[in-house]
C-alpha cells in the first residue's frame, strides 16, 4: 500500500496534461491513475443501484412512522369518543383513522435534514464528482514534488489517502471513503 496523492480536474486534456507533467516529473506512468468519481448516490455499490441499501438518516423512519400514528390514534379516538354524543359510535373510529393520519403525517416533520448529523456521527463532506488523476507515492520526499505539479496545473481538493495503483488503476479506490483534503 502506498500513499496516494490525487488532484480533480474539470476537463479530459487537463487530466491528460497532468498525466505527461507527473511523467516529466520522474513519476512512472503505471503508478498514476485517472478516471471520472460519479456524484454521491450514483456509484452503484449495491445490487440494486445506489451507494446504500437505506438512505443515510432513513434507519429511524419506521419507528418514527409508528409512534406519530399511536399517538395521533390514540388522541383521535379520545376526541372521537367525547363527540359520540353527536357523531354517535362512528365518532372514535373516524377519530382514530383521522387522529394517527395526522400523527404520521408530524412525524415526518421531525426527520432530519440533509446537513444535520446522525446521532453519534459526524457530518462529514463526500468526495466531490469530476475527474480525478492520482498517483502512488513510494517515496516520501516525493509527495511535494506531486503537490507540486497538481497545484501548478490547477488541480483543485487536492487530497490524500491510502491505496494501491497497479498498471494505472487504483484498485481499492472508494469513492465513499471521507477525503482527508490537503490545504
Amino acid at each position: 500500500m502506498s500513499m496516494i496523492i490525487a488532484g480533480h480536474f474539470q476537463l479530459q486534456e487537463e487530466i491528460d496534461r497532468a498525466r505527461e507533467e507527473l511523467i516529466g516529473a520522474g513519476f512512472p506512468e503505471q503508478s498514476i491513475s485517472a478516471f471520472f468519481v460519479n456524484q454521491p448516490g450514483q456509484h452503484d455499490m449495491t445490487p440494486i443501484g445506489g451507494d446504500h441499501l437505506q438512505s443515510p438518516g432513513a434507519k429511524e423512519t419506521p419507528i418514527g412512522v409508528l409512534e406519530g400514528t399511536a399517538a395521533g390514534g390514540v388522541v383521535g379516538v379520545a376526541l372521537g369518543a367525547a363527540t359520540s354524543i353527536v357523531t354517535g359510535p362512528v365518532g372514535p373510529i373516524v377519530g382514530g383513522l383521522v387522529g394517527a393520519h395526522v400523527g404520521s403525517l408530524y412525524s415526518l416533520a421531525k426527520m432530519k435534514e440533509g446537513d444535520e448529523d446522525e446521532e453519534g456521527g459526524e457530518n462529514v463532506e463526500p468526495r466531490k464528482p469530476g475527474m480525478l488523476v492520482a498517483v502512488a507515492i513510494d517515496d516520501p520526499a516525493r509527495e511535494a514534488r506531486a503537490l507540486e505539479v497538481l497545484r501548478d496545473l490547477g488541480a483543485h481538493h487536492i487530497e490524500r489517502g491510502d491505496g494501491s495503483i497497479v498498471d494505472g488503476d487504483w484498485v481499492d479506490f472508494d469513492p465513499l471513503s471521507v477525503p482527508v483534503l490537503i490545504p
